[in-house]
């Protein structure tokens, strides 16, 4: 039997097709992220569409992209039908934009991890060089050189 995007499958199906166990379906159903209808008997019936959403959570949990981040993306898709391939591919730059600042941030704080982050502390003799008299504190808190996509300008770096 050919399977179809119109296609219904049980819990037990999502479950097994996907690995996310009941209890987090029934949670991101409440959150709003997938949708399901209900048979005759009560039992869940999930759109064979669904699979897909639900490959995308998974793999935005792995990497640490919040669930209030996909939920932004997923209310532009439709509910009440498969996406359709410019749905998917308007859902897929959104992602790639977010990608693309998180890798930036990545690299970022890869490239800072060892010195100085900008966060005030002022407990490293690398901080005492690179941010003296916590010259980025006006900048606002936290580590204000991996937040900020601009370079905040370096303080003078002495020997």
């Amino acid at each position: 039997m050919h399977a179809s995007p119109d296609d219904h499958l049980t819990i037990g199906d999502v479950v097994h097709r996907t690995g996310v166990p009941a209890s987090a379906l029934h949670f991101y159903e409440r959150k709003g992220l997938i949708f399901c209808e209900r048979g005759h008997t009560n039992q869940r019936l999930y759109p064979r569409h669904m699979l897909r959403r639900i490959s995308l959570i998974v793999m935005a949990k792995r990497l640490g992209i919040p669930l209030a981040d996909v939920a932004a993306i997923f209310v532009t898709l439709p509910t009440d039908r498969a996406p359709s391939h410019k749905d998917w591919q308007r859902v897929s730059h959104a992602w790639k934009r977010q990608l693309e600042e998180r890798r930036r941030t990545i690299e970022a704080l890869e490239q800072e991890l060892t010195g100085c982050i900008g966060c005030g502390c002022l407990s490293m003799k690398a901080c005492l060089l690179l941010n003296p008299d916590d010259t980025l504190g006006p900048q606002g808190p936290g580590p204000v050189r991996l937040q900020n996509p601009a370079p905040a300008s370096p303080a003078p770096r002495k020997p």
